[in-house]
């Protein structure tokens, strides 16, 4: 993989319309062409900030910069996620993971239809701002849910996140108002179940 010094805005891997009607061309167009790349650009210019200080010997509040950094990387670390783990409903997207990931999903929640109970009220649940994650424990080799606050709040350390489902308002508001129960009803018409399984088999090492 190439390396780069500074942080980009990835590409799509559908059209700003396939994911209709989960998501709307509109509300896609927004959340990702103006949100994400909003923590895109505030990631780099703290590098720049950084940077510069460095440069020329001067000093920065690390406390407060480094805080500001994990929310900017945070942001874009989890949408960069989020755009592959959805697929067009029908075209990859909907219907039940198979494979290792669907055992193991079975194996820890008993069922896919107690995972997906789960999982939707901890995206229903997350306060305020920010995310439900199912993660992979590296440690006990679990399949856990993770609800994330903001970008950057109760992460598990050492947790591969496999899922994640961004309830951020900026996500769904154009679409559903204040209804995000309905947003993450309809999210699991559009899950990509195969990007998934090749995050967990990645996380396994498999």
């Amino acid at each position: 993989m190439e390396k780069t010094t500074s942080y980009s805005l990835p590409p799509l891997p559908y059209g700003y319309g396939d994911l209709a009607p989960s998501i709307s061309e509109e509300q896609l167009r927004l959340h990702h062409d103006k949100h994400h790349n909003a923590y895109v650009v505030g990631a780099n210019v703290i590098l720049e900030k950084l940077d510069a200080a460095r440069a020329g010997g001067t000093d920065l509040d690390l406390k407060a910069t480094l805080k500001e950094f994990s929310f900017h990387v945070g942001g874009h670390t989890l949408h960069a996620i989020f755009w592959k783990n959805l697929a067009p409903a029908g075209r990859g997207g909907g219907g039940t993971p198979s494979g290792e990931l669907g055992e193991a999903i079975n194996a820890e929640f008993g069922s896919f239809e107690r995972f997906k109970k789960e999982f939707s009220a901890a995206a229903s649940s997350t306060e305020g701002s920010g995310w439900a994650a199912l993660s992979l424990c590296r440690m006990t080799g679990r399949p856990i849910i993770m609800q994330i606050e903001k970008h950057n709040v109760n992460v598990y350390p050492a947790c591969a996140i496999l899922m994640v489902l961004d309830v951020w308002e900026h996500a769904y508001y154009l679409d559903y108002k204040n209804d995000r129960a309905k947003y993450v009803e309809n999210f699991w018409q559009i899950v990509n179940w195969e990007a998934i399984a090749k995050r967990y088999e990645f996380a396994r090492g498999t």
